[in-house]
């Protein structure tokens, strides 16, 4: 409460540090490579062929682009029927038809079974996957698994990788005295380091291969109890952003495990032993071949046929809390990866002592000398009584230094799902749900038009969604009992802080202090809920997760290199249609068999690409840095939306009250730009515009180039502005009107920071053709192609408001009229959500399409996404 009751300004010079320490992003890092030269060395004296030469090889029809098919379209149809097809007996239908098809279409083959055939025997693949046995407790089991060293060499392997594989660690520094320290790609980080000095230790000239596996039971049906228990690989050597692409195939399916219950065991704690050495059991026989070759290296060639010496060594181990546990053997309810014990899991300030890996391996040592002193050993050591965990006898693989953060279940599903529920708890939910309907729409923003009180099964990607506007709905609502609600915005405010910059796709020594006080600022306000009488303590794993996150980030890279929401994605290509391809009988077999042959249709798409793009070699391509904020480029439609809309029509419809008057005051100005403000409105006063319509538009899109893109830069749309008036649907119903709000650069507006920048609402986007141009302007004088039609919002202050900071914005009145001008659209630099200020509560009248011409007062939304959140200060 003493915290609550001082005012304080101490987060004001902290947020100007975060400025300061982000605007590094933008600089030209200064990197440190490992200092001997042989890290990573090619090996000169061997000579290995490109994947492709080998994989044109294996087809051995050098003269026909499209082996082992006949033709262009007898392939399009092939990759067509296992990529995009209804299935394999409607193939075999489609083709039977008067049984003119094939011949009419020169197919090489005549149904699915001819097909797969040709697919099976003559297009090389991926590693085939194989049935094992194994045994548990005399019981066998079913595994179908891939060689885990020749998963490692595809895709190392693979062509596409080639041009961007790290081979050896970095040192990245944001300042030339290189005390800042950058972390980004795996590479980046200290576990790689380290890793390389022991291993170089032993074996000069060694290239390390970080392995990082993930494993994820998941339903595959809707009804029903049909699960698969899929384990997934991937290379720390190629880079998060294409890793994170599902269409990049950078993970690599590497086993289905038994999905068996064990319920015949019927004695609970032995079932959880017994289901716990079942999946030991089955990761030791998949990784077994990493004790060796960890060692002592593998040969192995990237995709441009440069031979390295690798060094395979499991270095992260991705997974919710449950599979954390399991993997790592620690009991429910403890932190998996330190001591901490559960009684301690909320204590925020305290340290947590990572778990002494030395010291479990003793533990495990002690299985020869009987089942009660084995039992002890373990429980001393903090473990389950394991047999032989598969991390036991792994080379340089430290597996409680291994478990990484995970922002989707820990972040999403977790701390930000406990904190809506109190929020709920402790907040008229009628009232939420109220203030929900009424916020103004943002490409950004999902509105909840039913509000949030009454959700079932929310998803990580909704509590992303609501976390974006949490804040602003609850920062003047009352509190039972008229406590002081500071500490409750304090406490949101540092969980929505901590959730944010725990994604940056970069990091500095800075900005891991920025959030540790952000994690702190939770804990120091977290009491409210207790006073509140929602909560009586936090001792809650996800909680507790959010002090590692800064050691995961200086370890492995920013947290973009290992959340599990990549790998949920996974689910729906590798297992959900692999299930829903096959007969529901015997259904591991077929589902393997139906993703090799998919992984061939994809690998021979691949080929047949490159050839066609002249067989060129791997591209040379610098490092890439991947900055907070890439630029964005505003992009317009070829052709406008109406080719002509009188003036009146953009006064009654779109709002533009006085689009006359701004247009003439527009042109003066550009025509004369020495004219004072004063001189420009007299002069527009008596300029007569020669015409009364314009093209107008009602988008502007913003886009961000992907440097990783397969054919070079593409850009994805990452934000949009709608400017459009109501209009009636084909129901009959009526679409309100919807005129955005943008952040408008004024002059001299930077990347980050308010500095420069005001908000505006845009009315109209039109353009001045050539025709029209030449009616207004003299020869010299070329206008903008775009422009827009807007009424300004109050500049930003100084500093934001205290607690929430957020800025305070208002409408801009001259005269009694909202105050409007012309500026080119190329000021826009983006969209901006505005929360109204609902005072103690939301009035019956504010809808969310008339919210913005009705609230008088606002707050500028930081939470959009990541690139506004690192704008606006």
């Amino acid at each position: 409460m003493e915290d609550a009751a001082r005012p304080s300004t101490a987060p004001l010079p902290e947020r100007e540090k975060r400025k300061i320490a982000e605007d590094r992003f933008h600089e030209t890092p200064i990197i440190v490579k490992y200092p001997s030269e042989r890290a990573g060395e090619e090996i000169t004296d061997e000579h290995s062929p490109s994947a492709e030469d080998q994989y044109s090889a294996a087809l051995g029809q050098p003269n026909n682009v499209y082996a082992p098919f006949n033709s262009k379209l007898d392939w399009e149809v092939a990759r067509w029927a296992k990529l995009r097809g209804a299935g394999s007996t409607a193939f075999t239908e489609l083709l039977k038809i008067d049984g003119l098809i094939c011949s009419a279409l020169g197919l090489s083959y005549r149904n699915s079974v001819e097909l797969n055939s040709i697919i099976d025997e003559k297009l090389p693949g991926r590693p085939k996957f194989t049935r094992s046995e194994i045994v548990v407790a005399g019981e066998v089991f079913e595994l179908y698994s891939r060689d885990i060293i020749e998963c490692i060499r595809a895709l190392f392997g693979d062509t596409e990788f080639a041009p961007y594989l790290f081979v050896v660690p970095e040192r990245h520094y944001a300042d030339k005295d290189q005390t800042i320290r950058l972390y980004h790609n795996m590479h980046t980080g200290r576990w790689w380091w380290s890793t390389q000095k022991q291993v170089e230790a032993r074996n000069p000239g060694a290239t390390i291969i970080p392995i990082l596996l993930s494993s994820d039971k998941t339903q595959l049906t809707m009804f029903g109890n049909k699960s698969a228990y899929p384990v997934y690989m991937t290379l720390g050597n190629i880079p998060k952003e294409i890793r994170r692409k599902p269409s990049r195939r950078a993970f690599v399916l590497l086993a289905y495990l038994p999905t068996s219950r064990l319920t015949h065991i019927k004695n609970k704690a032995a079932r959880r032993r017994s289901l716990a050495n079942l999946f030991h059991a089955c990761l030791s026989f998949i990784t077994e071949p990493l004790q060796d070759a960890g060692v002592t290296g593998i040969k192995i060639a990237s995709g441009d046929g440069k031979l390295r010496r690798g060094h395979p060594i499991v270095a992260c181990y991705i997974g919710d809390y449950p599979e954390q546990l399991l993997v790592t053997c620690v009991k429910t309810g403890s932190c998996p990866t330190g001591q901490t014990t559960h009684d301690h899991l909320g204590d925020g300030e305290s340290e947590c002592i990572p778990r002494d890996l030395a010291n479990v391996l003793d533990a495990l040592d002690q299985l020869e000398s009987g089942g009660t002193t084995y039992m002890r050993a373990c429980t001393e050591a903090g473990i389950k009584p394991v047999v032989h965990p598969f991390w036991e006898k792994l080379p340089y693989t430290n597996i409680f230094l291994a478990i990484t953060s995970d922002v989707l279940h820990q972040l999403y599903q977790g701390v930000v799902k406990h904190l809506i529920g109190w929020l709920k708890t402790s907040l008229r939910e009628a009232e939420l749900d109220a203030r929900c309907r009424r916020l103004p729409p943002n490409h950004n923003i999902r509105l909840f038009m039913k509000g949030i009180s009454h959700l079932n099964r929310v998803t990580g990607r909704e509590h992303d969604q609501i976390s974006r506007f949490i804040l602003g709905i609850i920062i003047d609502m009352k509190l039972p009992g008229g406590r002081s609600p500071v500490r409750l915005v304090k406490a949101v405010r540092g969980v929505l802080d901590f959730t944010y910059m725990a994604q940056y796709p970069m990091h500095t020594t800075e900005t891991l202090i920025a959030l540790e006080a952000a994690r702190m600022l939770f804990h120091r306000n977290k009491d409210v809920f207790v006073d509140l009488g929602i909560r009586d303590g936090f001792n809650l794993p996800k909680v507790h997760s959010m002090a590692h996150y800064p050691t995961n980030i200086m370890n492995f890279g920013t947290s973009d290199n290992y959340n599990t929401e990549n790998t949920e994605r996974l689910h729906i290509d590798l297992a959900k249609d692999a299930y829903h391809a096959s007969n529901r009988k015997d259904e591991f077999s077929q589902m393997t068999l139906w993703l090799e042959r998919k992984e061939k249709i994809q690998r021979h798409s691949q080929f047949v690409d490159w050839k066609f793009r002249g067989s060129p070699l791997p591209p040379i391509i610098e490092n890439l840095n991947p900055g907070i904020i890439y630029e964005r480029k505003l992009s317009m439609a070829k052709h406008p939306t109406h080719k002509s809309v009188k003036f009146n029509t953009l006064e009654t419809e779109y709002g533009a009250t006085f689009f006359r008057d701004a247009l003439s005051r527009y042109i003066v100005g550009l025509t004369d730009p020495e004219l004072t403000t004063a001189q420009i409105e007299r002069e527009s006063n008596s300029f007569d515009v020669p015409f009364n319509a314009v093209p107008v538009f009602q988008r502007i899109k913003f886009t961000a180039a992907d440097p990783y893109a397969k054919e070079g830069p593409s850009d994805s749309i990452v934000d949009s502005v709608h400017v459009q008036p109501s209009k009636m649907a084909k129901n009959g119903d009526e679409i309100p009107a919807r005129f955005d709000t943008v952040l408008a650069n004024t002059g001299n507006g930077g990347k980050i920071g308010t500095t420069g920048y005001r908000i505006a609402q845009v009315r109209v986007i039109f353009s001045l053709p050539d025709r029209l141009a030449r009616l207004i302007f003299p020869p010299n004088i070329i206008p903008p192609k775009h422009l827009a039609y807007v009424e300004w919002l109050s500049s930003f202050k100084p500093q934001p408001e205290q607690h929430h900071l957020m800025y305070r914005i208002s409408r801009t009145i001259k005269d009694g009229d909202r105050f409007a001008s012309i500026i080119p659209v190329d000021n826009i630099r983006r969209s901006i959500h505005l929360f109204p200020k609902f005072g103690a509560v939301a009035p019956v009248e504010w809808k969310s399409h008339n919210v913005l011409d009705r609230c008088p007062v606002f707050f500028a939304n930081p939470w959009t996404d990541r690139h506004m959140y690192a704008t606006l200060y």
